[in-house]
């Protein structure tokens, strides 16, 4: 069977390549974990784990939801849904020509989230989740229309709201380019 991982990537927008890279990178980050057994497992070369109840340590994000679905361990993440909530209120009390600041992988995390909780609660951040999203297209929309991508605004924008800003730039200064006869 041959497969052309070329038309794979080629059949995806821009957009959707940053985010499953994002994703990639987001899972392969350490966390820290407590093993609630003792625990033997080697992925050689890549892996070796010996541990016993109640040490902490660090293993890819990946590996820790499988091992955690297995009642193996307890991971010592941030409260993910305070984190979600302080953005969502952050966007929400900031005025509306500024944007508030969330980590670059901020919609990662909230993918990664929504995936490992149950249907009400999913929803019900969905819900909360739609006018924060509404909220932060809007404004950089009028920001692009305006000026390129500065290092203030920069800085507040997760990954894919820079690529966000970057193509609705360019589609607005094409826009003056061609209604303006610009050369």
């Amino acid at each position: 069977m041959n497969f052309n991982t070329n038309k794979l990537i080629q059949d995806l927008d821009d957009i959707s390549i940053l985010s499953n890279f994002s994703n990639l990178d987001y899972l392969l980050k350490d966390v820290r974990v407590v093993y609630l057994k003792e625990v033997e497992l080697s992925i050689h070369p890549f892996l070796f784990i010996s541990a016993k109840e109640g040490d902490m340590t660090s293993i890819p994000r990946w590996l820790s939801t499988i091992l955690s679905k297995q009642g193996l361990i307890e991971i010592h993440d941030e409260d993910n849904l305070s984190y979600v909530k302080r953005a969502l209120n952050r966007e929400r009390i900031s005025a509306n020509h500024l944007l508030s600041a969330i980590d670059p992988d901020f919609y990662v995390r909230v993918n990664n989230y929504l995936r490992n909780i149950d249907e009400r609660e999913r929803e019900s951040l969905i819900v909360s989740l739609n006018p924060f999203i509404a909220s932060r297209i809007q404004k950089i929309v009028k920001l692009s229309a305006s000026s390129p991508l500065v290092p203030e605004i920069e800085e507040k924008l997760s990954l894919e709201e820079k690529l966000l800003y970057k193509t609705f730039y360019d589609l607005t200064f094409n826009f003056k380019k061609l209604v303006l006869k610009l050369e």
